[in-house]
Formats: C-alpha cells, structure tokens, sequence
C-alpha cells in the first residue's frame, strides 16, 4: 500500500502550513514523558542538514550501516538513515541511554521494541514509526500501547478494488457513496486510521483489515467498530488524525484503558539536536 500512496514533490510543497514554536532540546531531555502525555515527532528527512546526517550516520551499528546502503535509490537511504538516526537521538531524550547504546530486538509480528538490558526507565517507554515520501512519524509514550500512520496521498485517484480487499463491508459502503472528488482523502482516512490500530495492537496487517472498521458520525468524530472475533474492547483505544502538510495524513492510535484521553504534542526534529513544537489541528478525534 504504501507504494501506491507515494508520488514525487518538490521540497517546497514538503513545508508543513503550520506555525510554529522553537524550543531548545532541553525542554522534553531529562523530563521523560509521564503516562498522560503522547509526543508525535516529524521528521522532514529532505530538509534536514547535512551536518545532522553525518551525525545520524555515526549513530549506526554495522548492520544498520549494510542495510542503509543496500537502498538504491538516494530517497530510500535518506529516510532509513533519517529514521534510524531519530529513533536513537528521540529515545535518548527520555531515558539515560546514548543513542549509539540503543539495542532493538523486532517481536513475530517484526515490529521493533526496546531490548531489556537498558533497564526500568527505558524499558517502560512505548515507541512507534511511520514513514512515508518526505516525512517520518515517531510516536513516543510510557506504558500504553501504541500505533501511528502516516501516509503521503497521491494525486491519482485509489482504487475501489483495494478497499473492496481491505475495508469492512460498511467502509466499502461509505467510500462508494461519498462524491468522486472526495473519495482519495476519505479513503486515506479510512487507511491511516486501521494501520494506526493494527500496529497498536502489535499485529500489523497480519490483523484481518475488514474485521474492523471506522465510522464518522458527525463532526471531528471518529469511532472504532470491530469483529467480535478480534477479542478488543473498543472503548479503550482513542484516535487522533491530522495533517502535518497539504500532501499528508497522520493518524494515531493508543490505548488508554479508563483513563481520560492523554495530552499529544506534536513536534518537528529541525536538526539531529534541535526541534520545534507544531501548533496542528486535530481533523478528526474519539
């Protein structure tokens, strides 16, 4: 799916429309993230310098290094290097671990988690990556479980045939009845927001995708419907979807049990040390 998503842009149209805020790495170092705090973070991997690359490249271990590498084309080493620098320098600044001594073991389902031996602080911190042409996602949080997605919408139109194969009967439905015009965005919608569960749920798209499902009744609301037959309690899981730019959409999932809905602050990694904190909009939320 994500191949069919991807088109070329210029750098220009990357520029997220946003305001933004600056602020020194130290405001989130050393603090860590409490568990009614979610941080998104957005990595523009064209417009990053090439100080912060180099910096990012000695970051990686030699097998990072022989899979970064092996990509190709120059698009495809850039985001695995951008994307393997910033899950190191991002983690760092919520445990007391250099981000050349992260260790990642990936589970069954190949989804990767923090090795054991970096101890309590680290190990209570939940993360998850996304990346799509010109942005990488990186979802942070303690002790929940987590999933994000972010997709790079395509000018062409999404084929009905790939819902008919992924969406449940009521998606399928839906998407048919909406104007032509209408159908790419609601589409994606639809997408980000069933990859964002999957991947909170730990099973990626192993999870049978038409067994569940999204529904908008009204408004910026969005709600979970699924299969008995996935044993989950809907109600645990909250949503949040929004678009970094134009040309993206962002959808994220994590589960908050009983508690109220945690705080999300989404920020931009400008430099391999610095960042920003983006003022975005939620388009839709549960």
């Amino acid at each position: 799916m994500k191949q069919e998503a991807r088109i070329d842009r210029s750098t220009a149209e990357l520029e997220p429309a946003v305001d933004e805020r600056a602020v020194d790495k130290r405001a989130v170092d050393g603090q860590g993230i409490d568990e009614h705090g979610i941080d998104v973070w957005l990595a523009f991997y064209d417009q990053i310098d090439e100080a912060s690359l180099s910096g990012f490249m000695e970051l990686l271990n030699p097998d990072e290094r022989r899979r970064q590498v092996r990509f190709q084309l120059q698009d495809d080493r850039k985001r695995y290097l951008v994307t393997r620098g910033m899950a190191r320098t991002v983690l760092s600044r919520y445990a007391n671990v250099l981000p050349e001594d992260w260790t990642f073991l990936a589970d069954a389902f190949g989804r990767p988690h923090i090795a054991d031996r970096h101890g309590d602080e680290a190990s209570r911190l939940s993360f998850n990556i996304s990346h799509t042409r010109g942005l990488i996602a990186m979802a942070v949080t303690s002790r929940r479980a987590i999933g994000v997605d972010v997709e790079h919408i395509a000018v062409r139109q999404v084929s009905m045939g790939i819902a008919e194969r992924h969406f449940a009967a009521e998606e399928i439905d839906a998407l048919a009845r909406i104007p032509e015009h209408r159908r790419q965005d609601r589409f994606f919608e639809y997408w980000t927001f069933k990859e964002a569960y999957a991947k909170a749920r730990g099973l990626g798209l192993s999870i049978p995708l038409e067994k569940f499902g999204f529904q908008f009744p009204g408004g910026p609301v969005v709600r979970l419907v699924a299969d008995p037959a996935l044993d989950d309690n809907v109600n645990r899981w909250r949503f949040w979807q929004c678009r970094p730019t134009h040309d993206h959409l962002l959808a994220l999932c994590a589960d908050v049990g009983e508690d109220a809905a945690p705080r999300v602050t989404i920020r931009r990694l400008t430099t391999s040390s610095a960042h920003a904190v983006l003022d975005l909009e939620f388009l839709k939320t549960s």
